[in-house]
C-alpha cells in the first residue's frame, strides 16, 4: 500500500546552523487566551555560517507581531506556518546583531502539551523535542546552545509563583495587580532545555551541602492539598544528588534545584536546566495512595532527570539522531543507582531481572517490527516517535557493555574524560566512545556497530565434553538482523558450573561471525552458564536439556541466570502446550521454602514471562492459544503448591509499620503474588481472604493488590470493592488512574463480559478525561498495549476500538495517539484471522486525510510492502 509520508530527516545530512545565539532574553506576559513573548535574540555567525544566508527561525501556531534588528523595525522576512525567515541582515549576518520578536501564543487551547499549555489553572511548558518552537520564533535546534534571562509576568492573586531555569535575580511589584520574577541560567543550554511554570503552588524544600561545601536549596512545587506526598521524591533527589558525587564525581552546579509535579503531562518528566517537571505520578506519593511500585520508580525517575543536569544539560546532544547519547546513558545510571539503593547484592540482582524483563517485554519485539531502528536512528519523520525503548533502554544496554568490557574504574576514566573534553558543548555518540577507548587505551572502532545496526543479535552456543582429554569447547556464532550487516562486538560472561565448584567467572568477547574457546582440566562435563547479569542484550539459541536448566534454577551463583534458567523451562513447557512437571514443581517448591533466598527474587523467580515475550519466540502468534496455555501453567503452579503459598501467606505479614525499602517490598510482593495463586487454586475459599486484606490494608500496595486478586480472577466480591475503592480515593487523581487501569487490564473471565464492553463505559465515565494522557493510557493504552488476551479477539471488536481510539486522540493529542497506534505494528506477525482484521484497522487509520505526521510514520511503515 502507497501512503504520502512526511519529510524525512537524515543523520548524514546534518549540517551545523549558519546562526547561533549568545545571549537570549526573554520577556513573557502571561496569560491564558493571550499570552505575549518578546525574545531578544544576540545572533552571531555559527559554525556552518554561509556568507549573505538569511535566519531561518522555526516558529508554530504563533501570532507575529513584529520584528525589529538592532533596534530598527525590519520588514524584510517571509512568514509561514512553521517559519520566520529573515533577509538583508546586518553586514550579511558576518557579525553579532540583535533580534527583537513580539508574539501572541494561547496555551489555553494547547491541547499537544508541547510548548507553553495550562493544566488546571496553571502554566507549564515541554520543549523537548521541538516545543519551544510553539513558544517564541527561535532556532529550535539542540546545537544552538545560548545563555538565558528570562523575565515573567503575570497576575499575581492567579498565579503567584513564577518559575524558571536557573537562579533568581530579582521580583518586582507591577501594576494593575501584576508581578514579576527575574531567572537567571549561567550556563548555556538548547531551547529544548528551556522552562517555565506560572501559578498557586507551594513547596517543600531542604537545605543541603554538597562535596565542596557548597550550600544547595532544593525544592519540590505541588499543587497545596499534595504537599504531603513529597517526601519520598525529595529523600530520592538527595540520595541522588550525593551518589553522583560519589559514583562519578559530578556535583550539583546550581544554587537551586527544582522539581515541578504537573498532572497533564505527555512524559514521564523532563530535565530542563534547574527546573525538572514531572508527571506527578513520579513525584507524588504516600503509603495510603502508592504502591511500592509507584515508590520505585520516582526514585528512579528523580534520580534519572537529576542525572540528566550532567549528561544531557551539561554535555547534550548535537542533534536527535544522538537522542540515545543522553538518554541511554542516563538510563544506565539511573539503574546503576536504584540497584545500589537495594542494599545488596541480591537487591542489584533483583534490580537487573526488573530491567531485563523490561527490555525483552517491550525492546526485544520493537527491534523485529517495522519501527525497529539503531539506538542512533539514520533518518526519522517525526522525532517524537523516537523516544522509544530502544533509545533508551537497548541504549542503557549498550552503555552498560562499555562498563563490562572495561570494568567499573575504566568506565569512570571515560567517563571523566568525555566531560573534561566536552563540557558545555553538544555532542555525538561517537564523542563517547572515543573518549572511553582513549581513556582505557582500547580499540572500541567494532563497538560502533550498536550504535548503526538496528535488530537483537542472535548467538548460538554449541558445547562439546571430551572426558578422556577432561576439555570442554563451547563455540559461539553470531546472526545478524540484515545480511549486510557486520559483526558485532559482543561481551558475554560466562561459567563454567562443575561439581567441583572451582571455574571462575570468564568474559568472552565475540567479534567475529564464529569463534570456539577450549577449557583443559575439567573434570566433569560442566553446565555452561553464559551470558551471566545479561551481559549483552541478544537471542541467546542455547539447547540445553531440561536437567541442566534445573540445575542452574536450583543452584547457580548469579541470580539472573538463575532466575533465566526458569524462565526457560516454563517458556518452553507454555509453548508446547505442558503444564509443569513434577520435577519443576518440585524445584519451584525448594526456592519458594529456601530461607536464604529473598521474597523479592523468590516473586520474580515464580512470575511467568510475559504474553508479549512469549508472542516473540513464535513464528506466527495466537494469542488465545498462548493466553490459555500460560494460564493452564500458572493454575497448575498454584494448585500444586497451594500449601507453599498458604504458608508463605502467613510468613511474609508484617506488623511493622509501612517502609518503601527494597527488603519489606520484596516481602509484600512475594506475600501479594502468594494471595494471587491462592485465588487461582482456590477462589472461592481465598476471594473472603483477599476482601479481608483489602479492607483492612494500611497501604495501598496490599489494597491494591487484593482488589486486583478479586478482579483478574472474577470474583463475585470483586464489585463491591471496586465501588469502596472508587468512593474512597474519588479525589486523587493517581489512585483514580489505577481503578480505571485495573478494569482495563482485566483479561477474559469465563461468565464474564467482554473486557471491551466495560472499557467503553470506562470511557464514558464522569472522572475520565480524553485530553489528560495520564487517564488515557490508565483505560484505551492499558486495554490495547496492556491487556492481550482481551484485545486480540478473533471477531476484530478489539481492533476496531484501537482504530477509533487512535483517530480520536490524533486531534488532540498526536504524541498520545502515535504511542497508541504502535499497538497493531506486528500485525504480520499474528495467525489469522487476527492478521487480516488488524490490517483492515490500519487500512482505516491511513485513509484519514488530517492524520497527523506522529500517527502517519508509524501506520505507514506498519503497512510498508503490505503484502509480504
Amino acid at each position: 500500500m502507497k501512503t504520502d509520508l512526511p519529510q524525512s530527516f537524515h543523520r548524514l545530512e546534518y549540517r551545523p546552523p549558519n546562526y547561533t545565539f549568545g545571549q537570549v532574553e526573554l520577556d513573557i506576559a502571561l496569560d491564558p487566551a493571550r499570552t505575549i513573548v518578546k525574545s531578544r535574540l544576540e545572533v552571531l555567525p555559527g559554525q556552518g555560517y554561509e556568507a549573505g544566508a538569511p535566519l531561518v527561525l522555526q516558529g508554530h501556531e504563533l501570532e507575529f507581531v513584529s520584528l525589529r534588528i538592532n533596534g530598527e523595525a525590519h520588514r524584510q522576512f517571509e512568514l509561514t506556518p512553521e517559519t520566520l525567515t529573515i533577509h538583508a541582515l546586518p553586514n550579511d549576518g558576518k557579525q553579532s546583531f540583535i533580534v527583537e520578536i513580539i508574539c501572541i501564543c494561547v496555551p489555553e487551547k494547547n491541547t499537544s502539551l508541547m510548548g507553553l499549555y495550562v493544566s488546571n489553572g496553571n502554566f507549564f511548558t515541554q520543549c523537548e523535542a521541538e516545543g519551544f518552537r510553539k513558544i517564541t520564533y527561535f532556532l529550535d535546534r539542540p546545537d544552538v546552545m545560548a545563555r538565558y534571562r528570562v523575565t515573567l509576568r503575570a497576575r499575581e492573586t492567579e498565579y503567584p509563583v513564577l518559575l524558571s531555569n536557573g537562579n533568581l535575580v530579582g521580583t518586582e511589584k507591577l501594576p494593575n495587580g501584576w508581578h514579576s520574577a527575574i531567572w537567571e541560567d549561567p550556563f548555556p543550554k538548547p531551547s529544548y532545555l528551556f522552562a517555565l511554570v506560572a501559578g498557586k503552588l507551594e513547596c517543600v524544600e531542604e537545605i543541603i551541602y554538597t562535596s565542596s561545601g557548597a550550600k544547595k536549596l532544593l525544592q519540590i512545587w505541588v499543587e497545596p492539598h499534595d504537599l504531603q506526598k513529597t517526601r519520598h521524591a525529595m529523600d530520592s533527589l538527595i540520595a541522588s544528588i550525593h551518589w553522583d558525587e560519589k559514583r562519578f564525581g559530578l556535583e550539583l552546579d546550581l544554587e537551586r534545584f527544582m522539581i515541578v509535579a504537573v498532572g497533564d503531562f505527555n512524559m514521564g518528566a523532563m530535565e530542563n536546566k534547574g527546573l525538572n517537571i514531572f508527571n506527578t505520578k513520579y513525584v507524588l506519593a504516600q503509603p495510603e495512595t502508592a504502591t511500592d511500585a509507584d515508590f520505585a520508580n520516582i526514585e528512579s525517575v528523580v534520580a534519572h532527570e537529576y542525572f540528566h543536569n550532567w549528561t544531557g544539560n551539561r554535555v547534550t546532544c548535537r542533534d536527535w539522531f544522538q537522542l540515545s547519547l543522553k538518554e541511554g546513558l542516563t538510563v544506565f545510571r539511573d539503574q546503576e543507582f536504584s540497584a545500589d539503593q537495594m542494599g545488596s547484592e541480591s537487591g542489584r540482582a533483583v534490580k537487573r531481572i526488573e530491567d531485563v524483563r523490561l527490555l525483552r517485554q517491550l525492546q526485544f519485539p520493537e527491534d523485529a517490527g517495522p519501527m525497529s531502528h539503531p539506538i542512533r536512528p539514520d533518518e526519522y519523520q517525526e522525532i517524537n516517535n523516537f523516544y522509544t525503548v530502544t533509545v533508551y533502554e537497548k541504549g542503557a544496554e549498550v552503555v552498560r557493555m562499555y562498563q563490562t568490557l572495561l570494568g567499573v574504574e575504566g568506565f569512570r576514566k571515560g567517563m571523566d574524560l568525555y566531560f573534561k573534553r566536552h563540557d558545555g558543548q553538544a555532542v555525538t555518540c561517537d564523542d563517547f566512545l572515543s573518549a572511553m577507548a582513549d581513556a582505557n587505551g582500547r580499540d572500541l572502532s567494532q563497538f560502533k556497530h550498536w550504535y548503526s545496526q538496528a535488530g537483537t543479535p542472535r548467538v548460538s552456543v554449541k558445547e562439546s565434553y571430551d572426558a578422556a582429554k577432561k576439555e570442554y569447547q563451547i563455540t559461539l556464532a553470531q546472526s545478524l538482523a540484515k545480511p549486510e550487516s557486520k559483526p558485532f562486538h559482543i561481551p558475554l560472561k560466562m561459567r563454567l558450573l562443575t561439581p567441583a565448584d572451582d571455574q571462575a567467572e570468564f568474559l568472552l568477547e565475540l567479534t567475529q561471525d564464529q569463534q570456539s574457546w577450549t577449557f583443559n582440566n575439567i573434570q566433569h562435563r560442566p553446565v555452561l552458564s553464559i551470558n551471566r547479569n545479561f551481559s549483552a542484550p541478544i537471542h541467546l539459541s542455547f539447547e540445553q536439556s531440561e536437567a541442566d536448566l534445573l540445575i542452574m534454577l536450583s543452584s547457580d551463583d548469579d541470580a539472573f541466570n538463575r532466575w533465566e534458567a526458569g524462565q526457560k523451562l516454563a517458556m518452553q513447557m507454555i509453548l508446547e502446550g505442558r503444564v509443569p512437571d513434577t520435577a519443576l514443581i518440585e524445584a519451584y517448591r525448594n526456592l519458594l521454602t529456601n530461607p536464604e533466598l529473598d521474597p523479592a527474587f523468590k516473586e520474580l523467580a515464580l512470575t511467568l514471562p510475559a504474553e508479549a515475550y512469549l508472542y516473540e519466540q513464535c513464528v506466527s502468534v495466537d494469542p488465545q492459544k498462548i493466553y490459555s496455555a500460560r494460564r493452564a501453567f500458572r493454575h497448575a503452579i498454584a494448585s500444586e503448591l497451594r500449601i507453599e503459598w498458604a504458608a508463605l501467606y502467613q510468613q511474609m505479614q508484617s506488623a511493622e509499620p509501612f517502609s518503601p525499602d527494597a527488603a519489606s517490598a520484596g516481602k509484600r510482593g512475594l506475600k501479594n503474588l502468594a494471595l494471587s495463586m491462592l485465588l487461582d487454586a482456590d477462589p472461592l475459599i481465598w476471594a473472603p481472604m483477599a476482601v479481608n486484606q483489602y479492607q483492612n490494608a494500611d497501604n495501598m500496595t496490599d489494597r491494591y493488590a487484593a482488589l486486583a486478586g478479586l478482579v483478574i480472577h472474577g470474583s463475585k466480591l470483586a464489585s463491591a470493592c471496586l465501588e469502596d475503592f472508587y468512593q474512597r480515593f474519588a479525589d486523587d487523581a493517581l489512585v483514580i488512574d489505577k481503578w480505571f487501569a485495573l478494569q482495563s487490564s482485566r483479561p477474559p473471565v469465563p461468565g464474564a463480559e467482554p473486557t471491551l464492553q466495560e472499557v467503553k463505559r470506562l470511557r464514558e465515565h464522569d472522572a475520565f478525561r480524553l485530553n489528560n494522557p495520564n487517564r488515557v493510557r490508565s483505560v484505551i493504552h492499558a486495554f490495547c498495549m496492556n491487556n492481550p488476551a482481551s484485545f486480540h479477539q478473533a471477531d476484530g471488536s478489539g481492533y476496531e476500538f484501537w482504530a477509533e481510539s487512535v483517530l480520536t486522540l490524533d486531534s488532540i493529542n498526536p504524541q498520545v495517539a502515535s504511542r497508541l497506534a504502535r499497538g497493531l505494528d506486528r500485525w504480520r506477525h499474528f495467525a489469522q484471522p487476527y492478521r487480516d482484521l488488524m490490517l483492515v484497522a490500519l487500512k482505516q487509520v491511513v485513509a484519514c486525510q488530517t492524520l497527523s505526521a506522529d500517527v502517519k510514520e508509524v501506520v505507514s511503515k506498519a503497512l510498508a510492502n503490505e503484502s509480504q
